[in-house]
Order: C-alpha cells, then sequence, then structure tokens
C-alpha cells in the first residue's frame, strides 16, 4: 500500500510537469502558478492554481493539462481548485523560470511593486527597468503596453535592434 507521503510527492511530480500554455518554457511551477498539492482524507489529489491576473484565458488551458497529467500519473479523482488569495504576483518566478525566460528571448520581470493602500491609475505607460535579453543593454524603448499576450509589454533595444517580450511586474 502507498503511504500519503509517496501519494504527494508523485502528485507533486505529475503536476510538476505541467507547463504554461503562453509561456511554454515554463512550468507551472517556475511560474509560480502552482500553488499547492495536497491529499484529501478520501484519497483524492487536490491541486491548487491562481490565476496570473484576473480572467487569464489560459487558465481553463492549464486546469485542462493539470488535471490530465494527474489522471495520466493514476490519480483518477483529482480535482484542480482555483486559489485567489493571495493574490498572483510575479515574485512568485522562480529563478530558473526568470533564466528559462531570457534563454528564451523574454525578459524576466523585476521586483513586483509594492502597494499599500488604493492602486492609482494612470494613462501613461508603466516605467519599468528593462534589459535587453539578447545583448543586455538597457538602452530599450516601449513599443507597445501589450505583447504576444496580455501579461507581457513589447520592446525593441537600441542597440542590437532586436524587439522582445518582457513579463510585465504585477
Amino acid at each position: 500500500m502507498t503511504s500519503r507521503a509517496e501519494t504527494l510527492e508523485r502528485a507533486w511530480a505529475a503536476a510538476g510537469r505541467v507547463v504554461d500554455p503562453e509561456l511554454p518554457m515554463l512550468t507551472l511551477i517556475d511560474l509560480g502558478v502552482l500553488r499547492d498539492v495536497t491529499v484529501d482524507d478520501d484519497g483524492a489529489v487536490v491541486a491548487a492554481i491562481t490565476p496570473t491576473y484576473s480572467g487569464c484565458p489560459a487558465m481553463a488551458a492549464m486546469r485542462d493539462d493539470l488535471m490530465r497529467e494527474l489522471q495520466d500519473a493514476g490519480f483518477a479523482d483529482a480535482r484542480v481548485r482555483v486559489a485567489l488569495e493571495p493574490a498572483w504576483t510575479t515574485d512568485w518566478i522562480t529563478p530558473e523560470g526568470r533564466a528559462a525566460l531570457a534563454e528564451a528571448g523574454i525578459s524576466p520581470p523585476g521586483p513586483a511593486p509594492r502597494r499599500s493602500g488604493p492602486v492609482t491609475i494612470s494613462l501613461l505607460p508603466t516605467r519599468r527597468a528593462v534589459r535587453c535579453p539578447q545583448c543586455g543593454s538597457a538602452d530599450v524603448e516601449l513599443n507597445s503596453e501589450f505583447g504576444s499576450t496580455a501579461c507581457k509589454a513589447m520592446y525593441r533595444c537600441r542597440a542590437c535592434l532586436e524587439p522582445f517580450d518582457h513579463v510585465k511586474e504585477i
């Protein structure tokens, strides 16, 4: 008979193989979206995921991929729940995830903004400390506040002239 600890270890290993549908160089663990994997009293595996932002269109694909991976690993009674609190932050991206983004030509986010009190709304582009993932230059310009997905902005390096996505700090 498999112990609860062995079941949990196998479940984490299965869940850890799931990649983000929009950033396939990152696992859900690297992205910080996979919050927890537990085994209920009835033996069912429950994985908790947090959306990167409200209305993230990739959540359904993440859930489906996670369910498929857990079921393929033998967890027929697996469930996925969405955990909204605390809200996801780019600070949860692992160092390995940040390195994988840069290696894929995507500028990883800097530290997430610290807020206390109400969130102010600005119609101006957000100022960010961004470096080109190709050449490392900080001489970059914002082309669009929205890149290939809503959670990325599109920049161009003035030094090497390469365009690139930057994961927005949240």
